[in-house]
């Protein structure tokens, strides 16, 4: 039987579809999102429940943890919620730059700490804690340099922490996802920013949809990391151990990303 599982960033995007499709496995939801509005909004979708949370304070995560356990048993936490800046590093401002580390890096972290917490005390055998990395968390991704290194970051603290549960034989599976660039209002926020064409360098953008998919496609599996699309996911890997090649072939994709931005 289902039991609970925890969204982060569950408002809109990925959250909002992730949620729907946790609800339809029969897990109860607890919505949560930094917009309360839209986290209740998400809760009456799915018939769950919201909370207000800001992925940059810890202890928040823990209330959320012990609002779950009343729930039921909490056996799904998803580590969603993000934010995306593009731009030259040098030219971002400080805040920002702050701003994204604690929310794509130190919200994951945070996140799965709760999590790991509240799970061990279940005594469940079939938990699962999905955290949400990029196709950058793969290569450098230039016009991105800030993004892409809490991506990087996010790939391997997961891999990391499975490690460690894993030899502390607690019977968590850890997941990543990492989808290429996709249609959410995050992404089209910085469509007008030069830096972020090379997002546009796919076949196509991703829908929230088919990533919700394949997020949530995720608890029937063991696997630990999952690109999207795969072929991407693997040339991305090429370019990363390419040194400056690499590099001069991330600049051919911005240009072609450019190409494809212009053309609508």
């Amino acid at each position: 039987m289902a039991g609970v599982a925890v969204v982060t960033g569950a408002g809109r995007g990925f959250g909002r579809e992730i949620s729907q499709r946790l609800a339809a496995r029969g897990y109860t939801v607890l919505a949560t999102d930094i917009d309360p509005a839209a986290a209740d909004e998400t809760a009456r979708l799915v018939g769950g429940h919201s909370r207000q949370l800001d992925v940059r304070d810890p202890e928040a995560h823990r209330a959320a943890a012990r609002a779950a356990a009343e729930l039921g048993s909490l056996d799904v936490w998803v580590n969603n919620a993000g934010v995306l800046h593009t731009g030259k590093v040098w030219d971002q401002p400080d805040e920002q730059v702050r701003l994204t580390a604690e929310i794509n890096l130190l919200g994951v972290i945070w996140g799965s700490r709760a999590a790991v917490d509240a799970m061990r005390a279940n005594g469940g055998q079939n938990m699962h804690i999905i955290n949400f990395g990029s196709m950058s968390s793969f290569a450098p991704v230039p016009g991105l340099a800030v993004y892409a290194g809490t991506k990087h970051a996010v790939l391997g603290f997961t891999g990391s922490i499975q490690g460690e549960l894993m030899a502390a034989g607690i019977p968590i599976s850890m997941h990543v996802v990492c989808p290429d660039g996709a249609d959410t209002d995050m992404t089209r926020g910085q469509a007008d920013k030069p830096e972020s064409a090379i997002i546009w360098s796919g076949p196509r953008l991703l829908t929230a949809a088919e990533v919700a998919d394949a997020a949530v496609g995720l608890l029937d599996s063991k696997k630990l990391v999952l690109g999207i699309p795969r072929r991407r996911a693997w040339l991305s890997r090429l370019a990363a151990i390419s040194g400056r090649s690499g590099l001069r072939f991330s600049e051919r994709l911005r240009q072609q990303g450019e190409r494809k931005r212009a053309r609508g």
